[in-house]
């Protein structure tokens, strides 16, 4: 019958321990950062939630916000890296950064 309380005070703690390690990765998520439109297109720039990478999601100017036709771009390492992509592949912008 001993047996039954050793357990008790065993189990509880590691099963506290497995909980909270699984919330915390649970709990990451990606923040939205900015939005905006050039040309035909428009963007909303998301971020990790270390902020150690950016990326975009981009919608043709007429496609619903709510909808999932969307375009998600590879990762970037800065907010100004992603804008400069989305201004030279959809906005059209020729901009110095943009490859020739």
């Amino acid at each position: 019958m001993k047996f039954s309380p050793i357990l008790k005070v065993v189990t509880i703690p590691v099963l506290t321990l497995l909980t909270c390690i699984a919330t915390s990765h649970t709990a990451l998520a990606d923040y939205l950062n900015s939005e905006g439109f050039g040309g035909n297109y428009r963007y909303e720039l998301w971020s990790s939630d270390d902020n150690r990478s950016y990326y975009l999601k981009i919608w043709s100017k007429e496609a619903s916000p709510n909808s999932k036709s969307y375009i998600t771009t590879p990762t970037f390492e800065s907010t100004r890296e992603a804008l400069i992509y989305f201004d030279c592949n959809y906005a059209e912008k020729s901009l110095p950064e943009c490859p020739r």
